[in-house]
Order: structure tokens, then sequence, then C-alpha cells
């Protein structure tokens, strides 16, 4: 009897545990359509925050037994739930995938804020060009596809928004130009070479009408264009496209300069991206011909480009790449034609020849952590060499860095932070002259989502050194000026949601 009142204790000790151990449920979030993981997915169990994802998309949550209601939510994804039972002491593994959303408000931009935000959500106003665009125009330079895009201009390579930049050829940028969040101004006229633009590789444009200059220095005062490249997704692609030309006749007969063939322009173009265990690898490719409408002004290019992405798997959140693009372009050109029958004609018969080899190598170093926090550095070297036969010759180095942090608070609160570097070499005894540039940025930007309200506040602090000019600004405090050697730039913008589809700017 006493043997049978034991058994029944023990049961009754192990039924006790049983019901008072803790399940266990993990898993991984990742995109349904590339496969990638997805970090910063935002877990609630009946309907009450849980967890977020780390950035390999990993989650694990200790919850007591029971049937629960699970949603994954994250930004630009159709939410996911799942009704699982745990039972007492059980690890249940439930790998979550998340579809993107489909709709056109959907679409997110990074360049407002340097982190990735609704397009309706920006202070700013903004417009994308999706990649689909740029081939079905069969773009062959990427100022082509510029004027696409409502309240954009281009004036001999000039990008202008809404007016706001006039025309400043050879005395710097009022529209800051970037490659995937890098500046792409040369440093002797200070424009941007349309033409050394990967367009085979671009994944979207991205374009700030207004003032940006809190974020991104002031060659932005008018306005941010930011061509961001592609990655690979879930299988490799490659995408080769081949187009041809041709120049029709002038209604003036004397203006025609050819004999029988007309001239003509060819371009093929290539773009190849694949994931090789944990590198992501792009490869792209463009050449192109033009004969040219005007006699011996023609033009010959041919680029190659590369982009690669190391994602460490010792150390999670940590990833590394190198990016690089090379262009080589022959051709020819003339200001002054012949007579006012001969407009097609050079005077003298004769052109400018040049030969410009461009070069820009960008590695990077991201480092993200369990809390979604984000520390980076990017740097860019560019250089351009152009020669020619009229004796107008330079070479030009530029060496940028960045180092941004970025920090996700809760209740939607995002912090950028960061510092800027970039020194300049040009050497042309004929053209510009040498000469030495030097500029240092610090910044920082608050965003802030409140129900229908996004803030957005940001400051920056420049310092220039052209030669031996440099930055002065004064600063009144009472009756004292205190002299400085920066520039502050101070920036505020909000938007607010009044129904659905409707959003308020100001800026």
């Amino acid at each position: 009897m006493s043997l049978r009142i034991l058994l029944v204790f023990i049961s009754l000790f192990e039924l006790t545990i049983a019901f008072g151990q803790e399940g266990i449920l993990k898993g991984k979030v990742i995109d349904g359509t590339s496969k990638e993981p997805l970090g910063g997915v935002g877990i609630y169990i009946d309907k009450i925050g849980a967890a977020t994802t780390k950035p390999d998309g990993s989650y694990q949550i200790t919850t007591m037994p029971g049937s629960f209601y699970i949603e994954y939510k994250f930004i630009g994804y159709s939410p996911n739930a799942i009704s699982p039972l745990i039972l007492p002491g059980q690890t249940l593994v439930m790998d979550i995938e998340l579809e993107p959303i489909a709709t056109e408000l959907g679409v997110l931009v990074v360049s407002a804020g340097k982190f990735e935000q609704k397009l309706e959500e920006v202070t700013v106003s903004m417009d994308v060009i999706k990649s689909t665009l740029i081939q079905n125009k069969n773009t062959t330079s990427a100022d082509n596809i510029m004027e696409q895009i409502p309240g954009v201009s281009m004036l001999d390579g000039q990008a202008n928004i809404r007016g706001g930049s006039g025309f400043s050829y050879g005395a710097g940028s009022r529209v800051m130009v970037l490659v995937d969040d890098l500046p792409i101004l040369t440093a002797d006229a200070g424009d941007v070479k349309w033409n050394f633009i990967p367009i085979e590789n671009i994944e979207q444009v991205e374009v700030i009408k207004g003032a940006s200059s809190a974020l991104f220095g002031s060659s932005a005062l008018n306005g941010v264009i930011n061509f961001r490249t592609a990655y690979p997704r879930d299988s490799a692609r490659t995408n080769v496209t081949v187009s041809t030309g041709i120049y029709d006749k002038p209604k003036r007969k004397e203006l025609v300069w050819w004999d029988n063939a007309n001239p003509m322009t060819s371009m093929a173009s290539f773009s190849h991206t694949r994931q090789i265990k944990n590198l992501d690898l792009v490869l792209g490719g463009n050449s192109f011909s033009d004969e040219g409408y005007r006699q011996l002004e023609k033009e010959q290019r041919h680029r190659f480009n590369f982009g690669t992405r190391y994602r460490f798997k010792k150390v999670s959140g940590l990833s590394a790449g190198l990016n690089g693009n090379y262009m080589d372009t022959k051709g020819g050109y003339f200001i002054l034609w012949q007579n006012a029958d001969s407009a097609y004609h050079p005077q003298g018969g004769t052109v400018s020849d040049f030969h410009t080899k461009r070069l820009s190598l960008d590695p990077y170093l991201i480092f993200v952590s369990r809390k979604n926090n984000k520390h980076s550095f990017r740097s860019r070297y560019y250089q351009a060499v152009n020669t020619n036969n009229t004796n107008q010759e330079s070479v030009s180095d530029v060496w940028y860095g960045e180092y941004q942090y970025q920090l996700h608070l809760k209740k939607d609160l995002h912090i950028t932070s960061g510092v800027t570097g970039t020194y300049a070499e040009v050497h042309s005894d004929s053209l510009y002259g040498n000469h030495v540039s030097r500029n240092v940025g610090v910044f920082s930007q608050l965003d802030k989502k409140y129900k229908r309200l996004n803030i957005s506040l940001g400051v920056r602090g420049e310092y220039f050194k052209v030669d031996t000019a440099e930055t002065k600004s004064n600063l009144i405090i009472s009756k004292d000026t205190i002299s400085l050697p920066i520039y502050p730039v101070v920036r505020a913008g909000l938007n607010c949601k009044l129904m659905k589809y409707t959003f308020l700017r100001a800026s």
C-alpha cells in the first residue's frame, strides 16, 4: 500500500513539474521572394510585442505552455500570423516567410533619412525611378532618364530641380549626385559625368526635391539624386541588352556630310547577379558607339563594374565588400561650325580628340547589432584622367570617407549621426591649374513617427579649405562675436497623413 502511495506522489510531482515547464518558440524570418533573412521584424504574442528578429533573421521566445496568436510584422511586407500550441518543455521551430507588399505606396527609400522608410512617410518631396523604366527607355546615359521626373530638367549636363540651382557649370554642383550613397562629383569641375554611372545595374533612382544639406552637405542645396545599384535575390540572374539606332538626314541637303550610309549608334550591355554561399556578387558591363550627326564628332566608350558583399557567419550582423567601376572613353567634339550652310562641319576640318579614363573603388564595412542599431563605414576613391590634342589635360583624385551610426529606439524614434571627410587633388598645368581641397562634415538627424505625424530635425557643420581659402562664420552670443571655422546648417521637416492616400509635407 505504501508503494502505491509513493508512486502516486511521484506521478503527481512529475505532472506538476511538467505543467510548470516553459516552452520555447524559435525560428527564422526570411523574405518570401528573395529568401534573404529579415532583421528587425516585430513579433507580437496576442497583440503584445514580444521580440524582434536578429540581423540574420533568427528569433527565440520563451513562454508559458498554451495556444497563442502570434503575428510577424515588418515595414514593406504583408504581416504573417500563426496559432501554435506550445507544450510544456517543448522547443517549437517555426520558420516564417514574409511577402513584400506590391503597391506603389509601399516603395521603400533610403536617401531621405539614410534609413529605410516608406516613400509616402518621408518629410521631403521625393520621386523614385525603377529599373524597369530605365530598361524600357533604352537609356544610354543616366542623364537621359532624369527628365522623366517631374520638376527635374537638364541643361548642358547640369541637373536642375524646380529651377532652384540655376546654371553653374564648372563652379560646383547644386544637386548632389550619389551612387550607393557616395558622391560621384569630379574634383576638377565639380560636375557629374553621367555616362560613368552604371545604368545596367541600377535597382532604383531616388530623387529628393529640395534642400538636403543637413545630411548630404552643401552640394545638396537644390536636392539629391541617388542611384542605388542592385544586389542578388533568390537566384542567379543575367540580363543582356543590345540596341542600335540611325540618324536621319536633315531637311537641308547642304547639311549632309556623309556619303551613302547614315551615321549610327549601337549599344550592348549586360548584368549578372548571384549568391555564392555568403558572398553576393554583381557584374556589369556596357559598350557604346556613336558616330554622331556632326562630322568627326563621335564617341566610343567601354565600361565594366562589379559589386561584392560578404556576410560573416561567425559575427552576426557584420558584412563587408568592395564595389568598383571603370570606364574608357574616346571621341571628338567641336564648338565652332564651318559656316551657316555647313553647321555640321567643324571649322577648319578638325576636331578636339579626347581620351578619358575614370575609376572608382568603394570599400565598405557594415555592422548591425542585435538591437538593430547600425554602424557603417563607406569610402570611395575616384580618379579622372582627361587627355586630348589641344593641351587641356587634367588628372583629378578624390578620397571620400563616411562613418555613420544609426540608433533605432522604441516608439519609432531614429537618430542618424556621422562624420564625413573629403580630400581632393587637381593636376592641370594648362586648364585648371594645380589645386588641393579638403572638406569635413559632422551631422545628426532625428526622425520621429507619432501616429499620423512624421517629424524630422537635422543639423550639420562643415569645414572647407580650397588651397589657402577656408570656411569662416560668425556666431553672436549676447554682444560677443565668436569666429568659427565651420558653417552650420539646420533643417526641419514635417509629414502629416490627412487621409489614406493624402499626405501634407513641409520642409
